[in-house]
């Protein structure tokens, strides 16, 4: 039993006698008329009456004749509005005049002119008559006037390349209609204008009715994408069963999805809003995209130019294999050849040692096997907990080496060898596992994020060039990802040389060869081995990132890029210092906190004051503190007495007696760094970009350049020499890398501006007609960073024969 209360039978009762009064009054009166195409009717309705228009035309299977309807009425209240409805063989089209659309915050904009393309049922007779009806009603007691007019659209197919103009506004849409040719599975729709405002959207939709072709539906069927003044959509056939499909341009009621300005709030909810004139003027052209020769074509060419890194790197390894086994032969013949040594220029007056300066260079004296035998027992015996009695010894011990003026590498590889290559193995175990909890859900997510587009249509979602994206299977991008394979074949290729050079001196250390114990950069694999995997998952998560770009998972893209910046750094400090280097927990720590800062600056930063100022002092202090760790090498004490430290300091080397640094040459680097640093802070602050995660980028790569110049003219100023393999590979690595650049900045997209007007900035592809500035961009920056790899493996072999002892470390 239910029990209703007497206000719902009153309401229930007020309901059916209103209806009965309709249909009382439009019984009174039925007007029908034989109506004709391109005759416009002016005529009146009321709610005594009800006029239908009966119209009939001929529809053949070969070809497809549009009909449109447009309506005309003057201004008229919302309580009695016009009611149309178009009734055809299998579907039906209803629309009130004016035609209220609404925007955001539920603004309503009233349209009193209004024109709707008819659904074009399809027919199996090769000729068939059929017939439409156009009712027209109101329930207003007042005598309105509307103009009628139906016509034929005679351009309502598109052909193949051929450019059609038209105009288009938020109460008449347009849609045309494309039959794919014999021969053509793929067609690229393009859509184009020459302003930026109104907002439109373009859409794809199959054959079928109702036509989605209103801002308030559009986005129900099909795919879509805003666009302002670029707009392009890639169709495939195997989506249409029917071999055609409508293209559906409709203007938006507001521009703000386009970027562009938003207007007041509304007072008043019920308010209505005079749009203005939002027509657009558009044209659209059909092309057909590449054929499977082209994708072929486009792999071999990626998968040619990587590969033939592999082969010139097999010629390079034959020759130096030769070479090897001739200075092999050659020690064995001659074994009381032991490594030599030089003296930096800055070390005073010539030293006892077998090298000395000429006028051409260096001159080489003759060392005694028993003196190097004896330098390296020494050097071993001097890490050995035997020879200190206490804890504090050795802490004293390492504050007196590590104070010197002038530091050696011998003074910093002064550890028991096997206990740091173990060290520096962490960094490659710990990366490789750093890489598979990353992605894994990061394969996860953007799957989902291509099923996504896939599933909705969407593609306002992911940040394409829409002009240059061929698909392939579910992915709709296929270049961009295949392009990103440079950076996993050149990472392995990489780890390849490594494994060579790591083998050969362990080869070298198992023959007690003395230039592998007692000469050159001590010889520490582990971070190579890092590197070379960071390389490789770079070019796996950019791949990633490309499945379906946007802001949210742009840190797929940089979070290896920061990985890569660090750890060359750390590689290049450790060739000097390998004693002293950051442990691999501490260096994955930090950069592990630099990617927590890049999401929070993607989520937070986009102009908020407070959140730049946080990151700004944190990135000061920061530099500071990592700036005073390298200067006293690590022999400082951060505790309560370190204020009382600081002035002591001051007072000293300030006030009481004015001196210089005593480490002139690390003093030089950090004073740059700082500056460098404060700069781009004050940018941050200053400017607030809203790509966080390239600025933070930024901050990475300037520091790393700067060390590594620092590095080169160091090496240099202390007499050391640049061989001719890391010579040309340095210059190598500087050409390409300009022109990575330069590609770059291209700019093909952007998710720092809505989808439209990213799609402004979409381009023609530019090689095989396959690949993108950007695809470039990735071909040329996997090559620049194999290049730079192989610069920091190969800067120092010109002091493999040295002893270390003799090798300045800076």
């Amino acid at each position: 039993t239910v029990v209703l209360d007497g206000r719902f039978w009153g309401d229930l009762k007020t309901a059916l006698r209103s209806y009965s009064s309709f249909l009382k009054g439009t019984s009174k009166t039925v007007i029908q008329k034989e109506a004709e195409f391109d005759i416009t009717y002016n005529d009146t309705v009321t709610n005594d009456n009800q006029t239908i228009y009966a119209f009939n035309h001929t529809v053949s299977r070969n070809k497809t004749e549009g009909v449109r309807v447009s309506v005309d009425v003057l201004p008229v209240g919302l309580e009695s509005p016009f009611l149309f409805v178009v009734r055809q063989k299998q579907a039906v089209l209803s629309f009130q005049v004016p035609l209220i659309l609404r925007g955001l915050y539920q603004r309503k904009y009233p349209y009193s002119h209004v024109g709707r393309t008819l659904c074009q049922p399809p027919t199996r007779a090769i000729s068939e008559m059929q017939y439409f009806f156009v009712d027209v009603s109101t329930l207003s007691s007042l005598g309105t006037h509307y103009q009628l007019r139906v016509s034929r659209v005679d351009s309502f197919t598109l052909h193949t390349d051929k450019k059609f103009s038209f105009t288009a506004s938020p109460s008449q849409p347009q849609y045309f209609k494309y039959n794919f040719p014999d021969g053509v599975d793929t067609v690229i729709v393009k859509v184009n204008s020459e302003m930026t405002f109104p907002c439109s959207v373009m859409s794809i939709q199959d054959i079928q009715c109702p036509v989605y072709d209103l801002d308030n539906n559009v986005a129900f069927i099909g795919m879509y994408q805003t666009m302002t003044k670029k707009g392009a959509i890639t169709v495939q056939r195997k989506d249409f069963p029917s071999n055609s499909f409508y293209v559906v341009v409709v203007v938006k009621t507001e521009d703000e999805a386009c970027g562009g300005p938003l207007r007041f709030y509304p007072l008043r909810p019920d308010e209505l809003f005079d749009a203005g004139n939002r027509s657009k003027v558009l044209d659209v052209v059909v092309s057909p995209a590449i054929n499977s020769e082209v994708y072929v074509m486009g792999m071999l060419f990626c998968l040619g130019i990587f590969l033939s890194f592999y082969l010139l790197t097999f010629l390079m390894a034959c020759l130096d294999n030769r070479r090897y086994a001739h200075s092999l032969s050659v020690s064995l013949l001659y074994p009381s050849h032991p490594c030599v040594s030089f003296s930096p220029p800055h070390a005073g007056k010539t030293p006892a040692s077998p090298y000395e300066y000429g006028s051409f260079g260096l001159i080489h004296l003759p060392r005694t096997l028993d003196s190097v035998g004896r330098s390296r027992a020494e050097s071993l015996s001097s890490v050995e907990e035997d020879d200190y009695d206490t804890l504090a010894d050795i802490d004293s011990d390492k504050n007196i080496v590590r104070t010197k003026k002038f530091l050696y590498v011998s003074d910093l590889s002064r550890k028991d060898k096997r206990v740091l290559s173990k060290k520096y193995q962490i960094y490659f175990w710990n990366i490789a596992t750093i890489a598979v909890f990353y992605a894994l859900p990061v394969v996860q997510l953007v799957i989902t994020y291509q099923t996504v587009v896939n599933v909705t249509g969407n593609q306002d979602i992911c940040y394409y060039n829409f002009l240059c994206a061929h698909p392939l299977g579910a992915l709709s991008a296929f270049n961009n990802i295949l392009s990103n394979v440079g950076y996993v074949l050149l990472g392995l290729l990489f780890l390849l040389i490594v494994l060579k050079r790591d083998i050969v001196h362990n080869r070298a250390m198992f023959r007690n060869d003395l230039n592998a114990l007692e000469c050159g950069i001590p010889k520490h694999f582990g971070l190579f081995y890092a590197m070379g995997t960071a390389l490789m998952m770079e070019g796996l998560l950019s791949a990633c990132y490309h499945v379906c770009p946007n802001y949210t998972n742009f840190q797929f893209d940089t979070s290896f890029m920061y990985m890569i910046a660090g750890l060359c750094m750390l590689k290049l400090y450790q060739k000097r210092h390998p004693d002293i280097n950051a442990s691999a927990y501490t260096a994955y720590a930090c950069l592990a906190g630099v990617i927590f800062f890049s999401v929070l600056g993607v989520v937070f930063g986009k102009g908020n004051m407070v959140f730049w100022i946080v990151f700004s002092v944190i990135h000061i202090l920061a530099t500071l503190l990592l700036s005073i760790q390298l200067y006293y090498m690590g022999r400082w004490r951060l505790d309560s007495g370190i204020m009382r430290r600081i002035v002591n300091v001051i007072y000293t080397d300030c006030i009481r007696q004015c001196t210089g640094p005593m480490y002139v040459d690390r003093m030089v680097l950090l004073v740059m760094g700082n500056i460098g640093n404060w700069s781009l802070a004050a940018y941050g602050l200053i400017a607030r970009p809203n790509d966080f995660a390239s600025y933070l980028l930024a901050i990475a790569i300037c520091n790393l350049l700067l060390y590594f110049a620092f590095y080169i003219i160091m090496k240099l100023r202390s007499g050391e020499r640049i061989q001719c393999l890391a010579l040309v590979c340095i210059l190598f690595t500087a050409v390409v890398w300009g022109f990575a650049l330069f590609f770059f900045f291209q700019g093909l997209s952007t998710w720092q501006k809505t989808p439209a007007e990213s799609r402004e900035h979409n381009r023609e592809c530019i090689v095989l007609s396959f690949f993108d500035d950007h695809d470039i961009w990735h071909f040329l920056s996997s090559i620049a960073m194999f290049g730079s790899f192989l610069v920091l493996l190969t800067m120092d072999d010109d002091l493999d024969t040295v002893q270390r002892d003799k090798i300045y470390a800076f």
